[in-house]
């Protein structure tokens, strides 16, 4: 059972949720019927009993003192409508029906309630009671993990949002000044690239939910970008090259996984003179799948890739004379592999003055997803 409710409550508690649950749980209990609340109605009923506690109707009486109270409680049914708190050893045989009240608990709060009812008093044993307090617990454990992963999607989607922000400025306003000189001195090329910023721009605004993406969905905006980069500099100046083991582009990824370190690359490697040669390589090793962007540009010292892993501030110049830039891109997109991906999941940075860099993703766990 445990399984099953866990498949139905990724949703959350909700009147979609809330009747399969009870539909489930009923054939656990001895229990006439259940019925599941959130902190305002009854969300979900299964079940044989009189009472005008159903779908739609607002929480009254006894489940309201269990959700501010936070404990369990029984009650006594004195008709189908009013129902009466009621220590279980005096239940006599006076109601219509009787039951247990339970809370559900997300992050010390009681955001709902699980009631069984059951015909008689005597029915509510201590094995009832049990049975009923775990499944209270089962749930709000279960509700629980669904919070949990909510949240970190919002986290995730605001780290993505802020990703955004940082990149799209700069590359906006170079890209829109590059197209406004080609449209004087070739205005085809200023049309492409024109097309290919506006899909570029598209699929990056569509990226801002923080969703899983496809790796070669992810490779593809990576070209793009490269090809206004082109535009930009001149086609001789960046040189990409990219392997991708078999099976590999179907992979799940987080959006701006790879773009923002070959951007990185773009903005701070390229030398004065000749061209910045990147290559992308996306290779298997047994369960995980490794990703590495590497360039033969300035590289960095031993500092600079220590700030630009923990997102610092500006560095100081380096002998190039270039600023370094904040670092928060690389940092963003290390804490994120880090979140979904298996523990020992993260970033490694090889870089040398003079000689290059090598950033290298490891996704751990990713590759049982690559197709053989």
């Amino acid at each position: 059972v445990a399984s099953k409710t866990l498949k139905t409550l990724r949703g959350g508690l909700s009147q979609e949720t809330a009747p399969t649950i009870c539909t489930l749980l009923l054939p656990e209990t001895s229990a006439a019927a259940i019925s599941i609340t959130d902190i305002e109605y009854v969300l979900g009923f299964e079940g044989d009993i009189a009472t005008s506690h159903m779908p739609g109707s607002k929480v009254v009486g006894p489940a309201t003192e269990v959700l501010e109270s936070g404990r369990m409680e029984t009650f006594v049914s004195v008709d189908s409508r009013q129902q009466v708190l009621q220590r279980r050893g005096g239940f006599g045989n006076g109601g219509s029906s009787f039951g247990i009240i339970v809370p559900l608990i997300v992050q010390d709060r009681t955001v709902g309630t699980i009631k069984l009812y059951y015909r008689r008093g005597i029915e509510i044993d201590r094995t009832q009671l049990a049975i009923a307090e775990g499944l209270g617990e089962l749930l709000s454990t279960q509700l629980s993990s669904y919070e949990l992963d909510r949240q970190a999607e919002l986290t995730a989607r605001a780290e993505v949002k802020a990703l955004q922000a940082q990149i799209n400025p700069h590359f906006l306003f170079n890209t829109l000044n590059t197209i406004a000189s080609l449209t004087r001195t070739n205005p085809n090329k200023a049309r492409d690239l024109l097309r290919e910023f506006s899909v570029f721009y598209r699929r990056t605004l569509e990226s801002s939910q923080g969703a899983l993406i496809p790796l070669s969905q992810e490779l593809t905006q990576t070209r793009r970008y490269l090809t206004i980069e082109k535009a930009r500099f001149g086609e001789e100046r960046i040189q990409e090259s990219e392997h991708v083991d078999e099976g590999c582009e179907d992979i799940q990824v987080p959006s701006f996984l790879i773009q923002p370190i070959v951007e990185n690359a773009v903005r701070h490697a390229m030398k004065d003179e000749g061209a910045l040669h990147i290559d992308i390589h996306v290779t298997r090793d047994d369960d995980d799948i490794l990703i590495s962007v590497a360039d033969d540009g300035l590289g960095m010292d031993e500092e600079t890739v220590s700030r630009l892993l923990n997102g610092q501030g500006p560095t100081p110049q380096d002998s190039s004379g270039r600023n370094r830039g904040t670092g928060i891109a690389i940092k963003n997109v290390a804490e994120r592999v880090e979140r979904f991906y298996a523990v020992g999941s993260g970033m490694e940075i090889m870089s040398k003055p003079g000689q290059g860099t090598c950033v290298t993703l490891k996704l751990a766990g990713a590759a049982l997803q690559a197709t053989a």
